[in-house]
């Protein structure tokens, strides 16, 4: 028999979720879920199993080589935990093709996994919001998606200076490498770099497009100096304008990761000087159903991860503090009172009130000094007079002061 203690920690780069760190989850979830149905968009799920060829198809070989936890199943199919939800998205969409009525607005908060180096922000495991608008060609599309990012950080109590909305287009950054000429090869290892420069010191960038230009990097680094606007960036930043978003940048070297982007790309940055780093982002990807031989999709979308959204808020004490579900709490003297404090939380809680009984049958001081600990606003202690007279003291735990109540007024002075 093997003695050995297993460790309490759990898998590198997932989370535990106490009560306390659960109450935050779910408050972000409900900022989210609130953001995306007040701009119409309708809640889908799909499994974290898919096959890995679905994202090897969609989502690049990188992903696939790299970052995520594929397996062999007992049927000698290979499987992956889902990386991210695009993917599922665009099966989902193919297997309906035609059912679906566009404009066609979709948000899921799900939960992903990437094997990569644990760190400040991210994890192996985190949950994301992803909201996509499908069937529109126009830049209305872009400017909503943007608009849904700005309200839900305002939502959490973001103000403009807190975070920066960037900017690009893809297409017009292919017209610049094209105009360069830059070759496909050459193209896509300069969309990398491009990708990663924010974290490159400016000689260290300058290196890299020489390595892979060669004797042309001078004259490509002139002119990517003195890129102008495009006009549809333009464009985009003066529809947000008129929305009251006017904390939006061009950026030519946001080009986000993932190949399947075909347009205009966006990102949402921590401007805290601590933290300035990308929290989410997203983009136009037309090409959505390619690879099930459907037809084009116009599609535009973005995804918010908890980690990174988490540490924006806790660095500007913008968390929620914690509240226990319980309303009230039912300490009892001795246990033959046991029945009728049962009997009294029932009919609380058939009248809307979450009810937690102690049933340690401790001194009645140690019972209160529980539900102090845990936060629970109201104390009712159930002993002989409460019994015979069906009366109750009701103690309020923030002031300390007790008021006696028959039954019937014990919700509407815990709810008033």
């Amino acid at each position: 028999m093997n003695n050995q203690k297993i460790s309490t920690r759990s898998y590198k780069g997932v989370r535990d979720f106490y009560p306390e760190d659960k109450f935050v989850q779910q408050y972000i979830f409900g900022k989210m879920q609130a953001a995306a149905e007040k701009f119409g968009y309708e809640e889908y799920d799909a499994s974290i199993l898919e096959s890995t060829d679905l994202y090897r198809a969609k989502s690049g070989e990188e992903l696939i080589n790299e970052q995520v936890y594929t397996f062999t199943d007992r049927g000698g199919r290979e499987v992956t935990l889902r990386p991210e939800m695009t993917p599922s998205l665009a099966r989902m969409i193919a297997k309906r093709g035609n059912e679906l009525v566009m404009p066609t607005r979709w948000y899921n908060i799900g939960n992903h996994f990437r094997y990569e180096r644990p760190q400040k922000g991210r994890g192996r495991e985190f949950w994301q919001l992803n909201a996509d608008i499908f069937g529109v060609d126009g830049l209305e599309a872009e400017v909503e998606i943007i608009g849904l990012s700005y309200e839900l950080m305002k939502s959490f109590g973001a103000v403009n200076d807190d975070f920066e909305i960037r900017v690009n287009d893809r297409q017009f950054v292919q017209k610049v490498f094209d105009e360069s000429g830059l070759d496909s090869e050459q193209s896509y290892k300069m969309s990398k770099i491009f990708d990663k420069k924010n974290k490159l010191t400016q000689d260290v960038f300058e290196e890299q497009v020489g390595e892979v230009l060669g004797g042309d990097a001078g004259n490509f680094l002139n002119k990517i100096q003195n890129v102008e606007t495009p006009q549809s960036i333009k464009d985009v930043i003066e529809k947000l304008n008129n929305r009251g978003v006017d904390n939006v940048v061009f950026d030519l070297f946001l080009m986000r990761g993932l190949d399947y982007y075909t347009g205009i790309v966006f990102e949402v940055f921590d401007m805290d000087p601590a933290n300035n780093r990308s929290m989410f982002g997203g983009g136009r990807y037309d090409n959505l159903l390619d690879i099930f031989g459907k037809e084009k999709l116009p599609a535009v979308g973005f995804g918010m991860g908890d980690m990174t959204i988490f540490e924006f808020l806790q660095s500007r004490d913008l968390l929620p503090v914690y509240k226990p579900s319980a309303d009230l709490y039912l300490c009892i003297f001795d246990f033959e009172y046991t029945d009728f404090t049962d009997k009294l939380a029932q009919d609380l809680r058939d009248q809307g009130l979450n009810v937690a009984v102690d049933y340690s049958y401790a001194k009645i001081g140690k019972q209160i000094k529980v539900a102090d600990k845990k936060g629970i606003s109201f104390v009712i202690c159930i002993g002989e007079d409460e019994v015979k007279k069906d009366e109750f003291v009701l103690k309020n735990m923030s002031s300390r002061d007790g008021v006696k109540l028959l039954k019937s007024d014990i919700v509407a002075k815990i709810k008033q």
